[in-house]
């Protein structure tokens, strides 16, 4: 006789963010399988409390501080027993008996501990926070080895790269990994009329639904080298060994080369829901709400072509930034937050959010990376330094 699989408890951190949301569709799906128990938000409390009506989590986070009694009197307002917590509290919920299951979809470096404390308790860990293992990825993987983690890569191409890629058989015959980018809202541009986007122009992206920052960073082609420093980390693979295509359908989501002459690749339409039912799944397939890839309804064909460095240097100071390890990937993210937000608020140009990454990179060569105390004062050393040039660069 057959028994039903243990229910497994999830808690979505970034729950009013777009992966958070997709995540939240996926769970929905499996009720007999799948909960979510802990939702936690950065400052929108009107939205939190509107998914905690829909999904009854056991427990809900406020990251900002002062929005907790809104949180809490909203909660009781509307007559839920989710429990309310700040969140000072996040960490300890996410590596307690709260969930066994955790997407970390924390935009940016404010979810690097809540990530290192779900890999130390030995959770499933979703990760959808690059930053994580941008800025501190030696120390999340020892983490995740020695808490006995596992982590399924949520980015749709790291996604791609473990179903192609899961075990560690396989990885003895890599040769290489080939991450595909979309190019962004500007591709086939040059970098004289690239002067000249605004924030809505940049936000545009041609084929993903995400927020402001991830836009940006996809239209400069920053994402992609974050991406490749994260593939270095989750597939313990040299930046030599590690190439990217610019791919405009979006539907070869990665591929895998190996010794043998093989390479495989992961299709698939674009929606990070099947990245999500992946992790939440495996080694199981769920069902996502995705529908299958019909490539003669795609258009019928695959396009490929070599990134465009001079009019995206992005990728190449991500490249550069990987080969100097240590601090440097900490410096590169951090100053990258500093230039994008700039753009965001139009103090600075579009070609500004590259030239104030290099500029912080120069003035603070890479140091030996130890400690998260380490790379915490590489990151507020390059903050301080990028926004200081933010009216250089205007």
């Amino acid at each position: 006789m057959s028994t039903a699989p243990d229910i497994r408890e999830v808690a979505v951190l970034g729950a009013t963010g777009s992966i958070g949301g997709s995540a939240l569709d996926v769970i929905a799906r499996h009720p007999d399988r799948l909960r979510a128990s802990v939702l936690a938000a950065g400052r929108n409390v009107e939205a939190l409390i509107a998914l905690c009506r829909r999904h009854r989590p056991r427990h809900a986070v406020i990251g900002d501080a002062a929005a907790f009694p809104a949180l809490r009197d909203g909660l009781r307002a509307a007559g839920l027993d989710t429990r309310a917590h700040p969140g000072s509290e996040l960490d300890a919920l996410v590596a307690g008996d709260a969930c066994d299951t955790v997407v970390a979809a924390i935009v940016g470096a404010a979810g690097l501990p809540s990530t290192l404390a779900a890999a130390r308790a030995g959770k499933r860990l979703l990760l959808a926070n690059k930053e994580s293992l941008v800025l501190a990825g030696e120390l999340l993987m020892r983490a995740a080895h020695e808490g006995g983690a596992s982590i399924v890569p949520i980015d749709s191409e790291h996604n791609a790269i473990f179903q192609c890629l899961p075990d560690a058989h396989a990885h003895g015959g890599l040769r290489r990994i080939v991450l595909t980018a979309s190019g962004g809202p500007f591709r086939g541009r040059d970098r004289a009329s690239l002067a000249a986007v605004t924030p809505e122009q940049a936000v545009a992206h041609p084929k993903w639904s995400m927020g402001p920052k991830i836009s940006v960073d996809s239209a400069t082609l920053m994402n992609k080298g974050l991406e490749v420093i994260e593939a270095h980390h989750l597939f313990d693979t040299p930046g030599e060994r590690i190439d990217v295509l610019v791919h405009p359908q979006s539907l070869v989501h990665s591929l895998v080369e190996f010794v043998d002459g093989s390479t495989l690749a992961q299709l698939g339409l674009p929606d990070m829901r099947t990245a999500l039912a992946v992790g939440l799944g495996w080694p199981e397939r769920i069902e996502s709400g995705v529908s299958g890839l019909d490539l003669l309804a795609q258009g019928g064909r695959l396009d490929f072509e070599a990134p465009d460095l001079e009019a995206f240097p992005c990728l190449r100071l991500a490249f550069d930034a990987l080969a100097a390890g240590g601090t440097a990937p900490a410096t590169l993210n951090a100053a990258n937050e500093v230039a994008v937000s700039a753009f965001l608020q139009r103090q600075v140009g579009f070609l500004s959010i590259p030239a104030l990454v290099e500029d912080t990179l120069a003035a603070h060569p890479a140091a030996a990376a130890g400690t998260l105390d380490v790379l915490a004062e590489a990151d507020r050393q390059a903050r301080r330094h990028a926004e200081a040039a933010i009216a250089r660069f205007a």
